[in-house]
């Protein structure tokens, strides 16, 4: 299928029509006008609650096995539930196992829980939820615990730290390396979502009878390794992906990463010379006791101050300075509100080492995940942020990653060679993208794709990062004071913070990058282009991902981006999804590029992967309903989606995160979602009088094809016309394609009599239409399906996806040269075949100079604004000579 860049070719045409699936439009016996959003909740295929998990837990860290068993993390459960369920841990399904086929008829679809026994408990349409590991549990021969973090000397932080948070409560990513070649037995990778982080690593067995078994006498907690010391440890593992090379990538969701406020940036502060309320969390993180400086701010500046954005995700740096060997500080029991609290004696961390907040929000790869010691390795190209999981596509090189929260990003990397091919991990080196985004057309959220442009950040590999983070090591909350108050924190504590905060607050953190150096880059980047700034600013885009991306004008206005995965072999074709787990916020306000209406519960999105594993356009597939909708839709629905998960079958689980949500049941959901059959016209790029071929394609059909009526028509016959059609040869009752007169449109029915076209989730050729270039310009080729029926005599539910002919221009210098017209020799929609000879040759530069001022050239400029500057020129000329 020939491919096209976004800014050449896109046609006139809006997103496919939606049609409804299980849950359907909102509202049916109701007003639409009524709804907060248009269309929601929707559902473009089927959905279908496949377990609830018990009261207060998220579904977390799905995981299906090669032989279709499933598991998932109970993380975070309330601790009045019924037993085993009141604590939290990594559970499988026993008895039950997907089958691959496509469909969801392994299971009838659970129904939600109606009693407090049964939200007390995790509840499954097929099976028995059965924990195999839980917090707390006692591991490695009894000198770890499940979850629990440790000191070098190998007291569990929990009895040293200020606070017990979540420590091993909170599992989150699971997946598998087998060790053997039947996939039966071998390693689970658990991450635990606490600070500092947590990557728990078990053996897997089987049992008798063949059921999975915990072997935790030798399970392990990796961060309490002395190589992932090294490398700073850990922190909020979250989710995470399996590598097409069978290595854990586990996501630190480093929440606490901002140094700007919401969709504020660097460029405002230094314009207003101060950041007070501006402020995000990052710019305090070696503060002593950094969460006193919400309070600290507010006396200083009152009504101007604003929370810092993340600020209470960096609590606990002491606890994770005292994980890396720091000597914890003394502690003073005081008497609270509720009784008896631990408090830390307020001594600065000082020659000694604390941790360097530019080692955090990373994607950590175990790599040697089955060696006695599995050896960490922090991937700093992909960038810092509050990662929630990556997802590594099949050609080892692209990797697209989600950032979790409000006011967000979106990102991709692509590195130069496959990433496994490199001797050492150090060595990766790629280039860095952040995702600008911008809504085609206007209309209810399900009916609004978004168009997908890359920004380039910066190229680098983890070495040279690595040796950028180096020089802040040192850094320490001594340092804070130091550099920003004029009184002796030694003599008067109190009084140093204070004239520190208020110094950060207003000219910022000048342990770290400052924000001269940030917009700096930026100004250099805007006049030079990602690789010509200054050497030492080349950091700036890899240390400071989220600001630097707002600067150029990415789109950071994503709020909780929780999922990307797409099948392990995927190609290019297949689908990536995208989880957008509540569409609200900087999404819905009046500034930036996004303005959508607010869908509370979220939206899941769906990108083709195009030929180099790149995506350009995200269509939403599954559109959540909003509170003010009724109990019986909230209840039906799937609601603030955060893992999802692809099955090679095509199938996805989505998994919630919602809390509470108007649902007369209160636990969140696992849900199988079933995609469309989608029947596709592809696209073609044609010379001008010249005709080429557009296939008509159907995939994803699990119970075949019977037949059926669909009419394929082009928008602008007087750009393209159908000169004649034909169908795939395994159809023998047909009726003979109809064209219209006009070459506008042409009916196709038929009947596969013989199942020569069974069940398959692949792409079935239906029938190709020759098209004939008769004016420049560009047409979609649209599909209307009247009836398409499988096997079993059912309706096909069907996506339509149109496809784009372009035209080329008439042949170029016709007095003088061959006569033939431009062709487009690789499909992107530039005709740098300008003499029409099949090749690019200087004899097509020369041309082009010659006749740079001809109508056949200036009133063609797609076709031949190879600099992309929106008009014709003679740098067009240079450029196109740039490509032989």
């Amino acid at each position: 299928m020939v491919e096209f860049t976004r800014r050449k070719l896109m046609a006139s045409s809006a997103a496919a029509a939606v049609g409804a699936g299980t849950v359907g439009l909102a509202g049916a016996d109701e007003d639409p006008e009524e709804h907060d959003t248009l269309e929601a909740p929707y559902v473009k295929g089927n959905i279908d609650r496949f377990s609830t998990t018990a009261f207060g837990a998220e579904v977390t860290g799905p995981f299906v096995f090669d032989t279709g068993e499933l598991l998932y993390s109970l993380q975070g459960p309330h601790d009045d539930n019924l037993e085993p369920f009141n604590a939290g841990g990594v559970g499988v399904f026993d008895d039950f196992r997907f089958t691959f086929n496509g469909k969801n008829d392994e299971f009838d679809e659970l129904e939600p829980p109606r009693t407090d026994r049964e939200e007390q408990q995790v509840l499954s349409a097929a099976g028995e939820y059965r924990l195999l590991v839980q917090t707390g549990d006692p591991i490695n021969g009894g000198t770890e615990r499940f979850g629990h973090p440790q000191t070098p000397d190998g007291t569990e932080l929990v009895e040293v730290s200020e606070d017990g948070y979540g420590i091993g409560d909170q599992a989150d990513m699971n997946f598998f390396v087998s060790t053997d070649e039947e996939g039966l037995e071998g390693y689970l990778f658990t991450n635990n979502e606490i600070r500092p982080g947590g990557i728990t690593r078990t053996p897997l067995y089987r049992d008798e009878d063949g059921y999975l078994q915990a072997d935790l006498e030798n399970a392990m907690e990796l961060e309490n390794t002395e190589v992932f010391r090294e490398i700073g440890g850990t922190k909020v593992n979250c989710y995470g992906d399996l590598s097409p090379w069978e290595t854990p990538l586990s996501a630190e969701e480093e929440y606490g990463h901002p140094r700007v406020n919401g969709l504020a940036t660097v460029s405002d502060i230094v314009e207003a010379g101060s950041g007070v309320g501006l402020r995000g969390g990052s710019e305090f993180w070696n503060r002593p006791d950094i969460l006193e400086v919400d309070g600290s701010l507010r006396e200083l500046f009152g009504d101007e101050h604003e929370y810092p954005m993340g600020l209470h995700n960096n609590r606990n740096t002491e606890k994770h300075a005292y994980h890396l060997g720091v000597e914890p500080r003394d502690q003073n029991e005081v008497e609270g509100e509720d009784g008896p609290e631990t408090v830390n004696t307020p001594r600065p961390i000082g020659d000694e080492e604390f941790p360097n907040r530019y080692r955090y929000g990373k994607i950590v790869e175990v790599t040697e995940p089955t060696a006695d010691v599995p050896t960490p390795v922090k991937h700093h190209v992909f960038g810092r942020a509050a990662w929630e999981c990556p997802e590594v596509l099949p050609d080892e090189r692209t990797v697209y990653l989600a950032s979790d929260g409000g006011a967000k990003g979106i990102y991709k990397f692509v590195a130069e060679e496959p990433i496994p091919e490199y001797d050492d991990r150090m060595d990766v080196r790629g280039t860095l993208y952040a995702m600008k985004a911008a809504e085609i057309g206007e209309g209810p959220v399900a009916e609004t794709d978004l168009d997908v442009e890359w920004l380039s950040l910066g190229t680098a590999s983890n070495a040279e990062i690595e040796s950028w983070i180096s020089d802040y090591d040192d850094v320490t909350q001594v340092d804070y004071l130091e550099t920003h108050a004029e009184t002796d924190w030694a003599d008067d504590l109190e009084q140093a913070l204070m004239e520190a905060d208020e110094e950060v607050a207003i000219n910022g953190n000048q342990d770290y990058i400052t924000d001269e150096e940030v917009v700096e880059w930026a100004a250099q980047y805007e006049e030079r282009g990602p690789d010509g700034v200054d050497e030492e600013l080349r950091r700036v885009p890899f240390l400071e991902t989220r600001a630097a991306a707002k600067e150029i004008g990415a789109s950071v206005e994503f709020n909780k981006a929780e999922g990307i995965d797409a099948h392990d072999e995927a190609e290019p074709g297949d689908f990536i999804y995208f989880g957008i787990s509540s569409l609200g916020g900087t999404m819905t306000d009046k500034y930036g590029d996004l303005r959508f209406d607010e869908v509370q519960t979220g939206v899941l999105y769906r990108a083709e992967l195009e030929e180099d594993y790149n995506v350009s356009r995200l269509e939403p597939v599954v559109v959540g309903p909003n509170e003010s909708d009724p109990t019986s839709i909230l209840d039906e629905s799937l609601i603030n989606v955060d893992n999802v998960m692809v099955m090679d079958d095509g199938r996805v689980l989505l998994c919630e995160d919602k809390g509470t949500f108007g649902r007369t049941y209160e636990n969140d959901a696992l849900w199988v979602y079933e995609p469309p059959a989608v029947l596709e016209a592809s696209s073609v790029a044609v010379s001008h009088g010249a005709t080429g071929e557009v296939n008509l394609t159907l995939s994803s059909i699990p119970d075949g094809l019977a037949g059926g009526r669909v009419t394929v028509s082009v928008e602008h016959a007087d750009v393209a016309a159908i000169a004649d059609a034909s169908y795939h040869d395994a159809l023998e009752l047909t009726s003979g394609p109809s064209i219209d007169g006009d070459g506008s449109s042409v009916e196709f029915r038929f009947a596969d009599l013989e199942d020569e076209i069974g069940a398959t989730l692949d792409d079935v050729t239906l029938a190709t239409l020759d098209l004939e270039g008769v004016g420049t310009g560009t047409t979609d080729v649209t599909i209307e399906v009247h009836s398409l029926d499988d096997d079993d005599g059912l309706a096909i539910d069907t996506q339509a996806r149109p496809g784009v002919v372009v035209v080329g221009p008439p042949p170029v210098g016709e007095g003088s040269g061959s006569g033939r017209a431009p062709t487009d020799l690789d499909g992107d929609g530039l005709f740098e075949d300008v003499n029409g000879n099949g090749r690019l040759d200087y004899q097509d530069v020369t041309l082009l100079f010659e006749h740079l001022e001809d109508d056949a050239v200036q009133l063609n400029e797609a076709a031949f604004d190879f600099n992309d500057n929106g008009r014709i020129d003679y740098d067009d000329v240079v450029a196109l000579y740039d490509e032989l």
